[in-house]
């Protein structure tokens, strides 16, 4: 099977060519971009046009690397034997499978989503070099090794908040995820609200991308914070006429679920001031 757009996922034509290269690779497919373009919803919908199982592991600040194959936990174990519990006799009793072990387990039957990658300490991609590129790892306490037979689909997610090591780039799969111009942005607003008005689509869209384009802004809207406001418009029943009204030099109705700090809206009011004053 080949990952294709799904009926709820708008995918460019180089997006797919790269999920379906790095399933005939075996490699681990890396995917940056904005926040709030799709990478996560991308696993997602690679696991529900696959028909396989996703399985997420969610990168923290705190998170370590061998959380995601097992965790040991000793300090239940002795707890037990203080108490007499016959089930320490079972070190497996006190092994913890991760999402790496899930997904091994499971095979081809997944995809994995390691998912905001650069959230977690620089060494995390490192220590996770050999489990990723072999398909395997060892457990010390019961001295069994944990080997994926065949491969799951490996996602991972990264908003560029770190640098990633040069020798875990290596062993991945590259893409950039572009922000969605007019039309593709369209096409995905048709999924979400497909009974939307073209008018006030257009309109919304061209406020939009002005709103993108504003100089200096901290924080450009992202696609999902475009679809936000299409439903807070939508559920207010505004039309196109009433965007134009606003003018072009006033933040846009609802403003809040696309300007998301106080430094770029008060930009962009200095920034239509001047527009005004200038005419």
């Amino acid at each position: 099977m080949r990952f294709e757009s799904t009926e709820s996922y708008v995918a460019t034509q180089d997006l797919t060519l790269a999920v379906n290269a790095a399933v005939t690779l075996g490699r681990p497919l890396l995917v940056k971009g904005e926040p709030g373009t799709g990478k996560t919803e991308l696993a997602k919908q690679v696991a529900k046009s696959l028909g396989r199982d996703l399985i997420e592991w969610n990168v923290k600040s705190t998170t370590r690397a061998q959380q995601g194959l097992y965790e040991y936990d000793a300090v239940s174990r002795l707890r037990d034997s203080q108490l007499g519990d016959p089930k320490v006799n079972d070190v497996t009793n006190y092994i913890r499978k991760g999402k790496l072990w899930q997904a091994f387990e499971e095979g081809a039957k997944s995809v994995l989503l390691i998912d905001e990658i650069d959230k977690a300490d620089i060494e995390f991609p490192n220590d996770l070099l050999q489990e990723l590129d072999k398909m395997e790892f060892h457990v010390y306490e019961t001295g069994e090794t944990i080997r994926a037979v065949d491969r799951p689909v490996v996602i991972i997610t990264s908003n560029n908040e770190k640098e990633l090591p040069d020798a875990f780039l290596r062993r991945c799969f590259f893409h950039f995820i572009s922000f969605p111009d007019a039309d593709t942005l369209a096409k995905i607003v048709g999924v979400h609200h497909p009974g939307i008005k073209q008018d006030l689509l257009k309109e919304a869209l061209s406020r939009f991308f002005a709103l993108r384009d504003v100089p200096g802004l901290k924080k450009k809207p992202s696609t999902s914070e475009m679809l936000d406001w299409l439903k807070l418009l939508l559920a207010e029943d505004l039309s196109a006429e009433d965007l134009r009204k606003d003018g072009k030099d006033t933040l846009p109705r609802m403003h809040g679920a696309l300007l998301k700090n106080e430094q770029d809206v008060h930009l962009f009011e200095r920034l239509a001031f001047m527009a005004r004053r200038d005419r």
